[in-house]
Formats: C-alpha cells, structure tokens, sequence
C-alpha cells in the first residue's frame, strides 16, 4: 500500500461537499414525507448554466482524487466503478438531508449531475494514469520532494484555494478571531454560561498600514518557506518561490474577478500590497539559503506573528459588504468550499510544523 496526497485531499474534499450542501445549518424541520422522495419528483422547469457546471466541477475534484487514491494504494480495484458508486451514495444522502432544510431543495438533477461530475474528475485520473502521467508524478515527486513530502504538498494544494474566499487583508489567512467572538456569543445567548464568558475590554483597532504591508510579507512567505523544507536543491527553490508567487497572485485576481468582475481584478494591489510582495520577494530570497529545520522554525514564528496581526484588528464595514457578496449571492456553493479552508489553513499548517519540529529523526529524508 502506497502513500499518497490523494487520500487527505479527498477527505478534505469530502467535507468540503458536506458544508457546501447543507449550509446554512439551521430551520431543521421534519415534513411527515420520505426525504428521498425527490428522486421520482418531476425534473425541474428552471435551471441555469451556472446550476449545471457547479453540480458538475463540485464533485468533479471529488471524483479524481478518490480514484487517484484507490489506483494509487489498490491497482486492482474497479476504481472508476466504485468513485462513481461512492459520489452517487455521498450525493443522494446530502440531497436527502436537504429536505429537512428551507433553505436547500433536494433535486434528481443535481444528483445525476453530481455523479456525472465525479464520474467526469474520476475519468479524467484514470486517463492520467492510462497515459503514464501518474508514473512520470512519482518519479517527479521522488525527484524533486523529500520522502515524508505528503502532509506539505497537501497544504500547498490548499493555500490558492483558501485565497480565493475574500479576505480583509491580501494573503492574510486566518483572521477568525473576530467572528468566533460573536458566534460563541450568540451561541450562549440566553444561558448563564455567557457571563463567564471573557470579553475584551477595548474594541479591535483597523490594522495599520505597516501592520499591513509586514501581513502581506508574510503571507507570501509562509508557503515558501514549507516549500523550501520540501524540495530537495537550491535551483528548485528558487523556482518554487517564483510559482508560489505567481500563484498567489492569480488566486487573489482571481478571488477579486469573482467578487467585483473582470475589470477590478487587480484592484486590491494598493500601495501596501505592493509594498508587501516587493518584500516578500527578498526574504524569500534571504530565506532559501536556510536549512530545512531553520526554515520550519521561521515559518513557526512567522506564522504566529502573523496571526497575532490578523487577530488583533478589526474588519472594515467594506470587507463586510464583499462577504455579503459571497455569502447571500450565487457565490453560495462556493462559499462552503473555499471560507473554511481560509479560515483553517494557518492552524492545519502549525500543526504540520510542529509535528514536523517534533518528529524524531532528520529532516532531510
């Protein structure tokens, strides 16, 4: 049995399917009727292109790490077969749930466009593998990364994801503190267990612009540095920086195209974002020379004071408008995929560095 990033990409793709299906979460309610009803329901008369290619490419990633894991640690197995049955099971359960659900409607098309989808992501990672694409990954992957590489790749897969879901300040991932207030807050609503509760005296303080331009820094920093701890020469450092950068950079045109359009894709490149990148760019370069421990341990450090940043000040009204945006428009599919990988991202990424600090044995493997 082979190791393999497809297997903690699926699971994370697989909760990602759950949030997505069934937000918002609340007005559960029983209707005295089979929730699986919607299966022999009549199709529905209006449905729009932007229906059909969410349902489709929602489950098409599914579809292709769940097959590239199973041709990865079991060659034998039907692997397209059992995605395609294991996407049809996954999507009529959550479509089921969706009837106890105002907010969602259950629909048979939406479940055969799902299975369509995972059969399409399916196919396409069995072609892969057909054509040798697989076999030329893995001699790539022992060329280029080290052994234990599998829990970092992961998380460099996940980071342009998580800069697609807006945030308030460019490549600054992570700022929860603020929301998890008002949501544990209004959880406790009504119980005695809110006065216990401790609050802050003094309200949040918007960030400074320096305050900015350092968040900016290090939020390109950090997926550099797990990179360099992962590759195994300085050439491919170097060109590791340069993708991650670019990457990044689309991610966030990207993130802004779909909230404002085409015309302000680069509108959130103020003067302290640009201050930022022009920075990031030497201390990734200054930080390439480092050796793999003394990269994870800047990371760590940068990570934390990054976080203690974002934490420590305030949305603006502006930023809540563009979550707005998100959140009650037809970004609503999207937004159960890509705000909890934002959110989770830094602390999946500290736990990965101090499980890589802690591991007994040399880095260098």
């Amino acid at each position: 049995m082979q190791k393999t990033s497809a297997w903690p990409l699926t699971w994370v793709y697989v909760c990602l399917i759950v949030y997505a299906s069934l937000y918002p979460f609340d007005g559960w309610r029983l209707q005295g009727i089979a929730p699986w009803g919607f299966m022999w329901a009549p199709w529905p008369r209006y449905w729009t292109v932007f229906d059909v290619i969410s349902n489709v490419l929602g489950y098409a990633p599914f579809g292709f790490f769940l097959t590239l894991a199973f041709r990865r640690t079991w060659p034998h197995l039907p692997a397209l077969i059992l995605t395609s049955f294991l996407a049809a099971a996954l999507s009529w359960a959550l479509e089921s749930l969706q009837f106890f659900l105002p907010a969602r409607v259950p629909s048979n098309v939406d479940w055969l466009l799902n299975v369509a989808g995972a059969w399409l992501g399916g196919a396409t990672a069995a072609l892969l593998t057909w054509v040798g694409a697989l076999a030329r990954w893995s001699r790539f992957r022992a060329k280029w990364f080290i052994g234990n590489a599998r829990g970092g790749l992961v998380l460099l897969a996940l980071w342009p994801v998580g800069l697609l879901f807006p945030a308030p300040v460019a490549f600054g991932l992570g700022q929860v503190y603020e929301r998890l207030e008002e949501a544990v807050a209004e959880w406790l609503q009504g119980t005695p267990w809110l006065e216990w509760l401790p609050m802050r005296e003094v309200e949040l303080q918007p960030m400074l612009q320096g305050a900015e331009v350092l968040c900016v820094m290090l939020g390109l920093l950090l997926p550099c540095l797990l990179a360099f701890s992962l590759v195994r020469t300085f050439q491919q450092r170097v060109l590791a920086m340069l993708v991650l950068l670019v990457t990044g950079l689309l991610a966030s045109a990207l993130s802004a195209t779909l909230t404002y359009g085409p015309v302000h894709a680069w509108d959130w490149t103020s003067t302290e974002v640009r201050a930022g990148l022009v920075a990031s760019l030497f201390a990734a370069a200054l930080s390439s020379l480092l050796s793999r421990r003394a990269c994870l341990v800047t990371a760590l450090a940068c990570l934390v004071w990054q976080l203690a940043l974002l934490n420590n000040a305030a949305t603006d009204a502006y930023f809540s408008l563009t979550l707005q945006t998100w959140e009650q428009g037809r970004f609503i599919r999207f937004h159960g995929l890509i705000q909890w990988i934002g959110w989770l991202w830094p602390y999946a990424y500290m736990a990965y560095l101090m499980q890589r600090l802690s591991a007994a044995g040399r880095l260098d493997d």
